[in-house]
């Protein structure tokens, strides 16, 4: 059983930055794949990014490609996303997400995760 908790989001004009961070309690973390979703109203939740059990491995998506980064430290049990270059379409309900190591990692599909946290808004003005 893992438990998972965002913090970090809030509300940044468009060209800044913000820093997720993920939580999880639970002694099983490193072993698991982990990965940052969005949500915005209306929408559909999407993959944003995905980071190995070891953190040696990545991967975005097209549309953050180049301004996001995930990163994760064992240690703290915990998995971050830098935001960069922030941009209005960014705006959504971000939630980290843990995948048994059994699945491949980096699967986009919201219904192969495990264990879901209940999410931070990230809010970017124009």
């Amino acid at each position: 059983q893992v438990q998972l908790v965002e913090s970090g989001g809030g509300l940044v004009q468009a060209g800044g930055s913000l820093r997720l961070s993920c939580a999880a309690s639970g002694r099983s973390f490193s072993s698991y794949h982990m990965g940052w979703f969005r949500q915005a109203p209306g929408k559909d939740r999407e993959f944003v990014a995905a980071i190995t059990w070891s953190g040696r491995n990545t991967k975005y998506a097209d549309s953050v490609k180049d301004r996001f980064t995930i990163s994760r430290d064992n240690a703290k049990n915990t998995v971050y996303l830098q935001m960069n270059s922030l941009k209005p379409e960014d705006t959504a309900v971000y939630y980290c997400a843990a995948l048994k190591q059994t699945i491949p990692w980096g699967t986009r599909r919201v219904d192969e995760y495990d264990y879901w946290g209940q999410g931070t808004q990230v809010t970017v003005s124009s």
